[in-house]
This record gives structure tokens, sequence and C-alpha cells, in this order.
């Protein structure tokens, strides 16, 4: 599985509104190579203000679409447990999941918050 950015690929990355909303040009990929229709997810990150596409699987998991965004979106933090991952609003509880699972499905977001709150300053 390869988490390697790569340019924006022809319609696919597009395809779906959400996905061109506030992302940054690259997309990742942790689907295997030989998936030509990969689902595109949108990972959101509250600390980063940011958002990129990762292009998946149905069968891809929830941990691998999280560590991917946060490689991108948050490469200072490496204990990513410290992380928990939102779909539809919900916590996911067991990150092991496919997306399919969880009930994701093409051009979901996935939103990654702090499991521990800040204060504002």
């Amino acid at each position: 599985m390869s988490t390697m950015s790569e340019p924006e690929s022809g319609a696919r990355s597009g395809a779906h509104f959400v996905n061109s909303l506030r992302v940054r040009p690259e997309v990742l990929r942790v689907a295997p190579a030989h998936v030509v229709s990969p689902w595109v997810v949108r990972v959101q990150a509250a600390d980063a203000w940011d958002a990129v596409r990762v292009e998946c699987t149905p069968e891809s998991t929830i941990a691998e679409v999280k560590r991917a965004g946060m490689a991108n979106l948050l490469p200072d933090i490496s204990a990513t447990d410290a992380y928990m991952v939102k779909l539809h609003g919900a916590e996911v509880d067991d990150e092991r999941v496919t997306l399919q699972a969880a009930g994701a499905k093409d051009a979901s977001t996935l939103f990654l918050t702090s499991r521990r709150r800040r204060p504002l300053k």
C-alpha cells in the first residue's frame, strides 16, 4: 500500500463535488495499484484546517486512511492514537474496520480531531 502523493489524476479525483472543497492538490493513495476505479474519500484535520483526498477501496481500513491523512496533514504528530476519526459526526470506535463496514461511501469525509480537549486561547 502506497501513501505517496501523486498529482491530481484525471476526472476521478474530482468526480464528486465534496472532493473539490478546500483540499490540497495532491491525491494520496492507499488503494492497491491494480485498482482502476478507487473510492476517493476526503480526510479533514481540525488542527490543520485543511483536507486531502485519499484514493482507497471499500475494503481499506479506517486506520490505513487515517495514517495516510495524518502523515500529510499532521506530519509532526507521531501518536496517531491521540486522534480520533469521526464519520457522519460520530467517532469510529474500531479503526480496524473497513470503510464500508463503518458506513463510509465514495466521497465520504473522515474528520480527524484530537481525543483531548484543549482550552481556547
